[in-house]
């Protein structure tokens, strides 16, 4: 596959999302570009932006195996993962897998559930593998979590630590639409009853496994010259100097950025990397990945507006 076969692929993943979710296009690409780059994606908004629907239509139109988890306070570590049990009938111990092992799997409101069973996914998303009673076993290279966390609620939640957001190539943040895609939202699906689901609106897989491995290897071609890996470097250290930022962004942040840019390259049917893939990126890269210094939580400042303007004053290669 090339890389503008990589583009067509992703147009028709696109139109097929496209039947049901209306707008979202900026959190659509960020889910491809992590698809392609094999990375996890973390969606933050509050209710009814679509988050869930959004991950289970992207499921469907890229043909891959999916499963939900509904975290809550109760969920232990052994509900994701599984459990040997024993059975009575044969006398031997019998691995029961839990919702984890799948292609794409959507973690919902990943905050609500303990940090114990939060840490139960850092294995699976770092190194794609579970251990269990001490045996270790693969989730296959396409695993992908789609997780979503709900920012209003204060009560009942559980901020996922430093370690476990690093573990996500992105995080996107899902706001409300604009007027007039609220209304065509209306329109369309406030004629319906019920939850909405992808058979409802016809949406077919666009790809499956196979194809998405050959896409992954056709992303992997893309060129990434000396200058641009420079500017990704100099604005990862560029977070750690700033006096805003009490802990910059970590050299997995650079790495995984580079990685996000070949697969935006391969997206927009390049075979080459150019600033402007790195600084679309860079936000949804690191806005997870630094902490406000104590003096600019009491001055008011953003994560968001510190990192805007230190992807502003790095210059990028002409």
């Amino acid at each position: 596959m090339k890389v503008e076969e990589v583009k067509a692929l992703a147009d028709d993943i696109r139109g097929e999302i496209g039947k049901a979710v209306i707008g979202q296009a900026e959190t659509v690409e960020l889910m491809l570009v992590a698809l392609f780059a094999s990375g996890h994606i973390l969606l933050e908004g509050p209710p009814g932006t679509a988050k869930t629907f959004l991950a289970q239509c992207f499921a469907r139109a890229i043909g891959l195996d999916f499963g939900r988890i509904q975290f809550t306070p109760d969920l232990m570590p052994g509900d994701i993962l599984g459990a040997n049990l024993f059975n009575f009938q044969t006398s031997t111990f019998t691995l029961t897998r839990g919702p984890i092992f799948t292609d794409l799997l959507l973690a919902d409101e990943i905050n609500r559930t303990p940090p114990k069973t939060q840490a139960a996914l850092l294995e699976a998303m770092q190194e794609r593998t579970v251990t269990i009673d001490g045996e270790t076993m693969s989730l296959g290279n396409r695993f992908m979590v789609v997780a979503t966390q709900n920012p209003i609620e204060q009560q009942g939640v559980y901020p996922l630590p430093e370690a476990q957001l690093d573990r996500f190539l992105f995080k996107q943040t899902v706001d409300y639409p604009a007027a007039d895609e609220e209304r065509k939202i209306i329109a369309t699906h406030g004629v319906r009853f019920g939850a909405p689901k992808p058979d409802d609106w016809g949406i077919t897989a666009r790809a499956d496994s196979t194809v998405i491995d050959t896409a992954i290897a056709a992303v992997s071609e893309v060129r990434l010259v000396d200058e641009v890996i420079d500017y990704i470097v100099a604005l990862i250290r560029a977070t750690r100097d700033v006096a805003d930022l009490e802990s910059g962004a970590s050299p997995r942040a650079g790495a995984m950025l580079a990685a996000a840019a070949r697969a935006r390259a391969a997206l927009d049917g390049r075979d080459f990397v150019i600033p402007d893939d790195v600084k679309a990126l860079a936000p949804a890269v690191l806005r997870h990945r630094v902490i406000l210094s104590p003096a600019a939580e009491i001055d008011g400042r953003q994560v968001e507006s510190v990192v805007a303007d230190i992807i502003e004053r790095i210059e990028a290669p002409r």
